[in-house]
């Protein structure tokens, strides 16, 4: 039997009584891009937050290539091969979007000159080239969105994890978005999960999709078979969607 290349089984995450994550299961087949919708407060960002190792779960495994992660510190987690993007971004402001590159490029190297020149190929890749010695707090939010997928990047993962990568943009950007998006798998070989609301974009991208509700999974398929569920357009896509 193939080992798969990311897989959840299991898992649950409680604060207190509440019941944020439970006994969710999945995979992430290598080279696959999955898109994670459900309404806010689904527990999609938790889940993002236990799998990278901000929270413990309470129960269950999250195995990666083979190797059980469930409770790892985040720091081992990342040089594992696993990275994220944060749907509030929150670049060093006062650094320059080189610098605030170069620091997450450290998880594979000490040395500075190598460290440069690994964030500048990933500010070439992104298009940020030109932006390289602008101040990160002077950045559109388009370009802050584009910076945080660098510093993802600069990590060198293999599994990269979007957690609403397209919130705030307009429709040009949105389109921009995707085609990065495509670009960071077809180009650089890396597997995604994203959570996103854009379900224009979510169609476009995904594989696959796996629908969450109040912690569960309550579906999972193709996308063009998930959105015409009775209980995802129920609990998030509405009746307007359904009909359409």
């Amino acid at each position: 039997m193939t080992t798969p290349f990311f897989e959840v089984s299991g898992l649950s995450k409680q604060f207190g009584g509440l019941a944020a994550v439970s006994d969710v299961s999945m995979t992430v087949g290598e080279g696959e891009i999955v898109g994670l919708i459900g309404p806010n407060g689904a527990g999609k960002t938790t889940l993002f937050n236990v799998i990278t190792g901000v929270y413990k779960p309470k129960r269950g495994r999250i195995l990666f290539r083979g190797f059980d992660i469930a409770g790892l510190k985040p720091e081992k987690i990342c040089r594992m091969g696993i990275a994220r993007t944060f749907q509030i971004v929150m670049p060093f402001q006062t650094l320059s979007v080189l610098k605030n590159t170069k620091v997450a490029a450290f998880c594979r190297t000490t040395s500075h000159e190598k460290a440069t020149a690994s964030a500048m190929e990933i500010l070439r890749f992104l298009g940020l080239e030109e932006r390289a010695n602008t101040l990160a707090g002077h950045l559109t939010l388009a370009q802050k969105k584009r910076l945080e997928m660098a510093r993802a990047l600069a990590t060198q993962p293999q599994f990269l994890l979007l957690d609403e990568t397209l919130a705030g943009l307009n429709h040009t950007e949105i389109d921009a978005m995707i085609g990065v998006v495509q670009k960071i798998r077809a180009e650089r070989g890396v597997t995604i999960l994203a959570v996103e609301h854009v379900m224009r974009a979510v169609m476009k991208i995904s594989d696959r999709v796996v629908v969450m509700d109040e912690g569960e999974k309550i579906a999972e398929g193709p996308p063009e078979e998930v959105v015409r569920d009775p209980e995802v357009i129920k609990a998030y896509l509405g009746d307007e969607y359904g009909n359409a």
